[in-house]
């Protein structure tokens, strides 16, 4: 490993922000709005906010440029993971990963159990890495969007969590 993995501070990530909706614009994309504010509020620089229809090959297509591009830390995605006939992130996302990240589906669905109950099952939050760019899939809602990223997702892309986050495999690709 390089010495750089070892060094201490907060490293400063480019997130890109993806919205997954038929029906939201920038004007009432409250999830895709939080997401951004908590990503400049944790000291990361917002890459990209794009919002997209629910579509597989319309997110695949977002998510694949991003990926691509080296300079791409991170993406969140916000919408698409229920169980209506439209809701296909999930299908979109993970043909892409590399490698996926059971764990981050796992946890959302036991916090979000305390806020939702038994209807947290119905949601397929995924993560995973796909060309040393982590991607975290969650549900469209604002409450939802705050539970991951406040409780999950913030820690694991600050440099300064131990024992362990994912920075040092996203700034050495």
């Amino acid at each position: 490993m390089s010495q750089k993995l070892f060094q201490k501070g907060f490293v400063p990530l480019n997130i890109a922000v993806l919205t997954v909706s038929d029906t939201r614009s920038e004007e009432d994309d409250g999830s895709g709005k939080l997401l951004v504010e908590r990503v400049e509020q944790a000291g990361h620089k917002l890459q990209e906010k794009v919002i997209t229809k629910d579509d597989i090959y319309a997110i695949r297509a977002v998510v694949s440029k991003w990926i691509y591009e080296p300079e791409t830390h991170a993406v969140l995605v916000t919408g698409g993971t229920g169980f209506t006939a439209r809701d296909s992130t999930p299908e979109a996302v993970k043909p892409l990963l590399d490698k996926e990240i059971e764990g981050f589906g796992e946890l959302f669905r036991q916090i979000s159990v305390r806020d939702i109950g038994t209807s947290t099952m119905q949601s397929r939050a995924l993560a995973g890495f796909a060309n040393a760019t982590v991607i975290f899939c969650m549900p469209g809602s604002t409450n939802a969007c705050a539970t991951a990223w406040d409780e999950l997702i913030r820690l694991q892309l600050d440099s300064e969590t131990a024992p362990c986050n994912f920075v040092s495999v996203l700034v050495n690709k």
